[in-house]
């Protein structure tokens, strides 16, 4: 009998008594998942499976999860220094009252965090 055949573009493999179709997910790049990656997949995989499964089938999965955490790095650095801007946080509070700067900046980057998780970690849109 036959050890391998393709039927319809798809190639089969047999296993024992039965074919099993020879799908494999198409590896051409790796990327870099981050913070913020690794918690948009687990939200993924625990409240929208089948989502999940699409990018993964699809082989869009860890760019999907590469392009959010380069976005929600590059959003948070943006957002900390126009806050920091705003709220007057400069390199002379530094230099002068290092705990109040340090206070300021930690509130800056939580502030700043949470808006990230809810826009872009944690977003339902193309998740239904």
């Amino acid at each position: 009998m036959k050890e391998k055949f393709v039927k319809n573009g798809i190639e089969y493999v047999r296993n024992g008594d039965y074919y099993i179709p020879n799908l494999t997910v198409p590896d051409e790049k790796t990327y870099n998942i981050g913070k913020y990656g690794n918690l948009r997949k687990r939200f993924l995989k625990e409240h929208h499976k089948s989502y999940y499964t699409i990018l993964f089938m699809e082989g869009k999965l860890f760019e999907h999860l590469a392009e959010i955490d380069e976005t929600c790095h590059s959003t948070l650095k943006d957002m900390m220094s126009k806050m920091a801007k705003q709220e007057g946080v400069t390199e002379q509070l530094k230099a002068t009252d290092q705990m109040a700067w340090v206070q300021k900046m930690n509130s800056i980057k939580h502030r700043a965090e949470e808006f990230i998780l809810s826009e872009y970690v944690y977003a339902v849109e193309g998740a239904e």
